[in-house]
């Protein structure tokens, strides 16, 4: 009789019951759950980064193209720096770059092998209501406005004038993520070096 007791007695103590069962796998659930929200997240910051870092080298760029323009206006310009000076602001000024909406330049036009003006074939061109996306083309690596497919940037070129040998530049980039709108702009001051 004590056998029977303690056989019937093991028999229920024996084996996990349906309660334990699903909080167990509730538990573990949760916990797979968790470990792909953090995946998740983490892959969609890594590709926001990525965007950011492209956007921040694509502004520099801007800088860089219009700091070169004026070098190219003020050195090479026949009859003096200030009249280079006062053809680089007349560039900017006439293509809508002082206006709010800005503009953009094109660099298909760069003639490299003409020493004297390199950086005079850039076009720049008035926005409008808006700046047309930068084009990506995977053969050569470049941004641009003639071939390649969309790159979801934006750059938008912006001037003010400060004095008569002070302007400030701005490059806008801007972009959409799935998580909204970004932008990352930079400024620099640029002067009329040689007077």
């Amino acid at each position: 009789m004590i056998q029977k007791y303690l056989r019937k007695k093991n028999n229920k103590n024996s084996g996990f019951t349906l309660v334990e069962t699903l909080v167990a796998i509730s538990i573990f659930t949760t916990s797979i759950l968790a470990l792909f929200a953090v995946l998740t997240q983490g892959i969609s910051n890594n590709n926001y980064v990525k965007r950011k870092i492209t956007a921040s080298y694509l502004a520099q760029e801007g800088i860089e193209y219009m700091r070169n323009m004026r070098d190219t206006f003020v050195l090479y310009d026949p009859a003096s720096s200030q009249a280079g000076w006062d053809g680089f602001k007349n560039k900017l000024t006439s293509s809508g770059c002082q206006l709010a909406n800005g503009c953009y330049f094109d660099d298909q036009n760069l003639n490299y092998t003409n020493n004297s003006q390199p950086m005079a074939g850039i076009t720049l061109t008035a926005c409008g209501a808006s700046c047309p996306t930068l084009l990506y083309n995977g053969a050569t690596g470049k941004y641009g406005y003639a071939s390649g497919t969309s790159s979801g940037y934006i750059r938008k070129t912006g001037m003010t004038q400060i004095s008569a040998n002070e302007v400030k530049i701005f490059s806008t980039i801007t972009w959409t993520h799935p998580s909204g709108n970004y932008s990352v702009v930079f400024s620099e001051n640029l002067f009329n070096w040689i007077q």
